[in-house]
């Protein structure tokens, strides 16, 4: 029985395998071998992996350039206000704390030029974030005989 099964099954093979044969393509003998293109493929990787690597790059700078970085609202600083005053010279409205500093920035230099508790300006005395309007009052002319201060270098207090 073992035997009988054995036979049965050699011949069931090889009628699969004759059927197979006649319905898959078969390579010819005397094909010509297949040539190995190393250099190319190696050019290929190459050129693949500095493509990657030029769109990290190219997606990181449009991140820091759009600000679309992660920014926390625990941050110790924060700019209330900026203006630019010159070419080089601007007042920025910076908050510590509890706490505005109104700073004037030069070129190599940062200068104290008021202190006032947060949230204390109102719209009248000072100028709103980013429109670059002039403040009036008294706080205004602080503002300008300190920079006036600024824009002539011989004379500090």
């Amino acid at each position: 029985m073992k035997r009988q099964a054995r036979q049965l099954a050699t011949a069931l093979l090889a009628g699969i395998s004759f059927a197979a044969g006649a319905v898959l393509p078969t390579v010819p003998a005397a094909a010509e071998p297949v040539r190995a293109y190393g250099a190319t493929g190696l050019l290929q990787a190459g050129l693949g992996l500095a493509l990657v690597l030029a769109l990290i790059f190219l997606f990181a700078w449009v991140a820091r350039r759009f600000g679309l970085q992660q920014t926390g609202s625990t941050r110790l600083l924060k700019v209330v206000a900026s203006a630019m005053v010159g070419q080089r010279e601007r007042v920025v409205v910076v908050e510590i704390g509890g706490t505005w500093l109104v700073l004037g920035v030069a070129a190599g230099q940062v200068s104290a030029l008021h202190t006032l508790p947060a949230g204390h300006a109102s719209d009248a005395g000072m100028a709103a974030p980013g429109n670059g309007r002039a403040a009036d009052g008294a706080f205004a002319a602080k503002l300008f005989a300190s920079l006036n201060k600024l824009n002539m270098p011989g004379k500090r207090d």
